[in-house]
């Protein structure tokens, strides 16, 4: 068995200033667009494992839900995966397929500290999007894969990023 949480990130070419270091009387240049033009992450990530999938996808609806599901469920056919998803209405939609050997269990409402994918989103923003603007969607996809691909590349920073250390020797 494999125990995993999903979740959906949106990136998108409006970026955010955020507080960077400059020399003394000098002002730091944070370039500034808003372009509406947005991708969505599905990501799944095994904590204790330090393993993640993710798919970048056009939107985030039932049937890029069923589609990222299947891509999970494939990547690991050797596992029953029981995956931890929020409350979004995709992932309660009657039309959702739902892979054999898997089982979605819901989080607690209106709790997204307790899902360890939230942390994946924030070290992305934070490590390859902070003080960005991208004069394309390709060039942000390409940044977006780039982060990606290192965090599931590297099992130690995300079992660090991900595995909730402290909960582990707490009784219940």
């Amino acid at each position: 068995m494999l125990i995993m949480a999903q979740d959906e990130g949106c990136f998108g070419r409006i970026s955010r200033a955020h507080r960077c270091w400059a020399p003394p009387g000098m002002r730091p240049h944070a370039p500034c667009q808003v372009v509406r033009e947005y991708m969505y992450v599905y990501c799944a990530v095994a904590p204790a494992q330090g393993e993640m999938t993710s798919l970048i996808l056009p939107s985030a609806d039932t049937a890029m839900m069923t589609l990222f599901l299947e891509h999970v469920s494939q990547t690991f056919s050797k596992y029953f995966i029981v995956m931890q998803v929020d409350g979004a209405g995709w992932h309660h939609s009657d039309e959702l397929v739902i892979p054999s050997n898997m089982r979605l269990i819901t989080q607690p409402p209106y709790s997204p500290e307790v899902n360890p994918v939230e942390h994946v989103w924030d070290e992305l923003r934070e490590k390859y999007f902070g003080n960005r603007a991208f004069p394309s969607l390709d060039a942000l996809i390409e940044v977006l894969c780039q982060g990606l691909n290192e965090l599931a590349d590297d099992s130690a920073r995300l079992r660090s990023l991900t595995g909730f250390p402290h909960l582990i020797n707490v009784k219940l």
